[in-house]
């Protein structure tokens, strides 16, 4: 099967993302498996090479068509801009610098000269600017490559995938966007890619409470009552095998979640605490629901490490891995269902003596 090439972006330059890259690229064995190329700076790159004293090498290319197989190759995003460095510490050169490198990155990718894209983790703040006002990369790359999808975070490890209704708002913010409409879509995008992109055939969905102990019949909050149980039951109702809601505490605490192939949270610490407390280091970031695919490291920039080579390269390297695999998931996918053949039966569901007349009708015109 011809190799996967994986764009990849360093993300924040006074964070530890050419550390994770370099280190996990150490491994000759990752070369065999994709074809990976940097966008960022060459000048930067080299400083973080030294600074950990990694044996790494890469080689420039004008462009990912230029990229070989069995080399770290990188696109030179910069020119000769001399870029400053500062372990451990946001700037605004650092997040224009990130920002640059994702844009170049994602023009690529659109342009189908990659095939998937890894993020190494931004600084939120700093790489906002008159281009990006957006909380983070699932929201920007949904407004940029979306084409009407929307998109749905999901997070994952070895042990369970959590999916969130909404993502990066104040707590004080949440309650108001928990919906029927909003959890439906969600359930609708988690249910989709979990047969397209994890080949799961008929996944089962736990979808999670907002408010404690299920808010105890409306004693402790409402919202189940009055949007969580009515998106359950109809989503249900259309195919979707998605069960609860469930109290997110008992629920992680007693290992229900392995009952399940993905979970449904209603806010971001309430799915992500659990997932990251049960397995820090091999978390990976999906960017579910939308053409394109995206997948990161669980982790930030983690600025009180920078520079000290110490930092954890596992879950970068899963990030890769799963972008491998969620590509080639699509591709076995959409090849099996690119020509479907035509229903032979009639479905309980929908019997009726119009259904047949049409499809007579329809038969006769063949």
């Amino acid at each position: 099967m011809q190799k996967v090439k994986i764009g990849i972006t360093h993300g924040d330059i006074n964070g530890v993302g050419y550390e994770v890259i370099f280190k996990a690229f150490a491994d000759e064995e990752m070369l065999s498996l994709c074809t990976p190329v940097i966008y960022g700076s060459p000048k930067v790159a080299t400083y973080h090479r030294k600074a950990i004293e990694s044996q790494t090498n890469f080689a420039l290319v004008s462009s990912a068509a230029d990229a070989r197989d069995g080399v770290l190759s990188m696109v030179n995003c910069f020119g000769d801009a001399e870029l400053k460095i500062e372990y451990g510490k946001p700037s605004e050169e650092a997040g224009m610098a990130a920002y640059v490198a994702l844009e170049n990155a994602m023009k690529a990718l659109t342009d189908g000269e990659i095939d998937v894209l890894v993020t190494a983790p931004i600084n939120k703040r700093t790489i906002q600017n008159e281009d990006f006002s957006f909380p983070g990369h699932t929201e920007y790359i949904e407004h940029r490559v979306g084409e009407g999808n929307k998109a749905l975070m999901l997070l994952m490890n070895e042990q369970m995938r959590v999916a969130l209704v909404t993502t990066h708002l104040p707590l004080s913010e949440v309650a108001k966007h928990i919906t029927q409409a909003a959890i439906e879509e969600k359930l609708q995008i988690l249910h989709d890619t979990l047969k397209r992109d994890f080949a799961i055939d008929n996944p089962r969905i736990a979808v999670l409470s907002l408010n404690p102990h299920a808010g105890e019949d409306g004693f402790l909050g409402t919202e189940e009552q009055t949007q969580i149980i009515p998106a359950i039951e109809s989503a249900f109702a259309r195919g979707i095998r998605c069960f609860g809601p469930y109290a997110a505490d008992g629920f992680f605490g007693s290992g229900n979640y392995a009952r399940f192939d993905a979970v449904l949270a209603m806010y971001h610490d309430q799915g992500l605490a659990p997932l990251k407390a049960l397995s820090m280091s091999d978390g990976v970031n999906y960017t579910a629901g939308l053409p394109v695919i995206r997948t990161s490291p669980d982790h930030g920039t983690a600025y009180d490490i920078a520079g000290k080579n110490v930092a954890d390269e596992s879950s970068f390297r899963k990030a890769i891995y799963a972008a491998i695999d969620i590509f080639r998931n699509r591709l076995r996918y959409d090849q099996a269902h690119a020509h479907p053949l035509r229903k032979q039966y009639y479905e309980k569901r929908d019997d009726s003596d119009k259904l047949k007349l049409n499809q007579t009708d329809d038969d006769a015109t063949m």
